[in-house]
């Protein structure tokens, strides 16, 4: 989405007040003259959209625009708009009801670019051509200009309707059009190829001034109303599909037909589902649930559905039914969590006060022997993740938290030691009580390092959960980007603890850190990604290099062809206006930056001199996920990828690999047990080592 300014229309505004309010123009019973003053001068108009991530998250600052179409008529979808034919209007955003209503002033004299369409292989002026778009300001001015350039044409909220399975081709809608005289033709209709502004398309003269050309008329009509209404088309494609009118069965039905053909890694060698035989076992369970009307058979189901996938942007929820079956699974908790070290061991690294593991003498640092009777490897192996994983790290983190949760009143044996080292050396209870817990196994430094085995019984706790889930908790009310100077080592930090977020102030509050840090003269910096859970990319790698930096191919599968088709060019990170340079540079790196942190990290990596860190890459987890939104029966709603990224050998960008650390910082047991960021401090030791 991209920025646009609006044009002062005193003059237009008051010359409307003039103007009939309905007329259509026919050319084949009249020419008007030049100086015809009939013709739009306002539009208006509404949009609906069902997909609220982009509108309602992403952007702040909303308007509509007029936005030129010369990028289509090129068929380049890089070609960028030019600063001089923007015209913003107003936006009045409805988002309890997902729609909103706009109208935009048409300025008197346009300066947009002129297209000869009429194909008679003659030379003429022609006519500058729009569409009314959707287009929000993203940074800097509400100019679509320098960093927030706009590439190619609308095809999102725009009142063309394109085609995504053939390239965003124009196949409806309506235009507006201005001729500086009315000796212009214009295109009647798509012609015999339907497609728009090509050698076979019929003509019609077009009056001067402006039109609205109403593209799904056949011929195509020409609108001269002085207000013209508009409706903005969200594209069918990404709209979210809505089956939960239909049963069980049919919703299922409608879900596999589309995600088996269009699953983004279909052909990706191990990570497309055998169809089939999924098939077989899920739909006999969906039609058992709607026989028996048990809403909760169906979720489960479905839910056996989405662990097919090795993919981490595969996501089910389901509301009650999801309450119900976490509550049955996961509530339930031991009253400790523990982390997994490189070397195998498996650490207690949290256990929550009076509650099961700690009454029964469970400390802090103890290692975890064996569970329910097996090795604590073997028990870590039988763990089902709780949701899809792309790799075999997210898998492996995933059972190590899940390991010690269950459904309340569920039990485990463990067995365990606790570690003397992280124990005090005495205890402050006095000797009667020492002695009572050195008999009994309380906290004291007689049991630790001696292996003994408990029953637990789990209890309704989310304290052990939260510990170490994503990493351990997060703070929701933070900025998207924050940042520190580190003024007596000369090092800037910059967290970037959101791509979703208000994307304008994200960029804008990454701007002013660098250019602080620049302007108090730091020799480092640190650029933090860990815990970042995607949302949408924002090229910021373009503040620290001057070149571009290819990315993925989107690609889709194209219902015309069968195959995965290209979706526009590779994508890249383009250089930005506003430069800053650091002599050493660090990026710090998790496997809990997901999908956009990954292309973001990405970007950093490929800046020259960035040193990547951390003891995980990023997640793998890369994907394109709008085409995919589903809602199905009884609140259940479903996500699954529909486009990928490529490279141009034809392998798969990021998804299972994620970006990997160039100095990977070790899981032991110092890191796992210290209440300090080990990581963050290992940045600024290597940092300060290069000075």
């Amino acid at each position: 989405m991209n920025r646009h300014y609006r044009m002062l229309a005193a003059l237009v505004i008051l010359s409307s007040l003039l103007l009939s309010s309905f007329s259509f123009y026919n050319p084949a019973v009249m020419s008007p003259a030049a100086d015809d003053p009939d013709g739009p001068v306002q539009i208006t108009g509404s949009f609906e959209y069902t997909n609220d991530f982009v509108v309602e998250t992403y952007y702040v600052e909303h308007a509509v625009a007029l936005l030129d179409m010369t990028g289509f008529v090129k068929r380049d979808k890089e070609w960028e708009l030019p600063v001089e034919g923007q015209v913003l209007g107003y936006m009045d955003l409805d988002a309890e009801n997902n729609r909103a209503d706009f109208n935009l002033s048409l300025p008197i004299l346009p300066l947009g670019e002129f297209n000869d369409v009429d194909q008679d292989a003659q030379t003429e002026q022609g006519v500058q051509i729009f569409t009314v778009g959707y287009s929000p300001n993203l940074t800097g001015d509400v100019f679509s200009d320098g960093d927030d350039r706009s590439l190619g044409w609308p095809a999102y909220l725009a009142s063309v309707e394109t085609d995504t399975e053939n390239q965003d081709e124009v196949i409806g809608g309506k235009l507006v059009i201005w001729a500086a005289d009315a000796a212009q033709d214009f295109p009647s209709g798509f012609g015999a190829d339907g497609l728009l502004f090509t050698a076979d398309d019929p003509q019609m003269a077009v009056p001067s001034g402006y039109s609205v050309i109403d593209l799904d008329q056949q011929p195509f009509a020409i609108i001269r109303d002085s207000v013209v209404d508009l409706t903005l088309y969200e594209p069918k494609d990404i709209a979210v599909k809505d089956f939960s009118a239909q049963t069980y069965s049919q919703a299922f039905e409608s879900l596999y037909q589309i995600i088996s053909n269009e699953y983004a890694f279909n052909g990706v060698e191990g990570k497309q589902p055998d169809w089939d035989a999924l098939y077989a076992q899920i739909a006999p369970r969906v039609a058992d649930a709607e026989a028996n009307q048990d809403a909760f058979s169906y979720f489960l189901a479905l839910r056996d559905f989405s662990m097919a996938f090795n993919d981490g942007h595969v996501g089910l929820s389901g509301g009650d039914l999801e309450s119900l079956y976490n509550q049955n699974t996961i509530l339930g908790g031991y009253g400790f969590a523990v982390r997994e070290l490189d070397d195998g061991t498996v650490v207690v690294v949290y256990v929550s006060p009076d509650g099961p593991a700690d009454q029964a003498g469970m400390q802090v640092g103890a290692e975890i022997l064996q569970v329910n009777g097996q090795d604590v490897q073997t028990a870590l192996a039988n763990v089902a993740p709780f949701s899809p994983q792309s790799t075999d790290f997210g898998k492996r983190y995933e059972q190590t938290v899940f390991l010690t949760r269950g459904g309340i009143g569920d039990s485990m044996s463990v067995e365990f030691a606790n570690d003397a080292s992280t124990q005090p050396a005495s205890t402050d209870g006095g000797f009667f009580k020492n002695l009572f817990n050195s008999i009994f196994g309380g906290n004291s430094t007689a049991t630790a390092n001696k292996a003994q085995t408990v029953q637990l019984t789990a209890i309704y706790e989310l304290d052990s959960l939260f510990a170490v889930y994503q990493g351990g908790s997060t703070d929701d009310y933070v900025l998207p980007v924050e940042y520190h100077y580190y003024s007596d080592a000369g090092i800037g930090y910059i967290r970037i603890n959101s791509n979703y977020d208000d994307l304008g102030l994200a960029i804008r509050v990454f701007d002013r850190a660098l250019k602080s840090f620049s302007e108090a003269g730091a020799q480092g910096l640190i650029i933090d990604m860990r815990h970042n859970y995607g949302g949408s990319p924002l090229g910021l790698s373009g503040f620290l290099y001057d070149q571009d930096i290819p990315l993925g191919q989107l690609e889709y599968y194209s219902d015309k062809t069968g195959q995965f088709e290209p979706d526009g060019p590779r994508d890249k990170v383009y250089p930005n206006v506003e430069q800053y340079r650091f002599d050493n540079m660090v990026l710090l790196v998790d496997q809990f930056c997901y999908s956009a942190c990954e292309i973001e990290a990405y970007g950093f990596s490929q800046v020259p001199g960035m040193v990547v860190m951390g003891q995980f890459p990023t997640a793998g987890v890369e994907a394109e996920t709008a085409r995919g939104d589903f809602l199905l029966p009884d609140g259940i709603e479903m996500t699954l990828p529909t486009g990928r990224f490529t490279l141009p050998d034809g392998s798969i960008f990021l998804e299972g690999q994620g970006v990997q650390p160039t100095v990977k910082l070790p899981v032991n047991r110092e890191s796992v047990l210290s209440d300090q960021d080990v990581v963050l401090q290992s940045a600024i030791d290597y940092i300060l080592s290069q000075y």
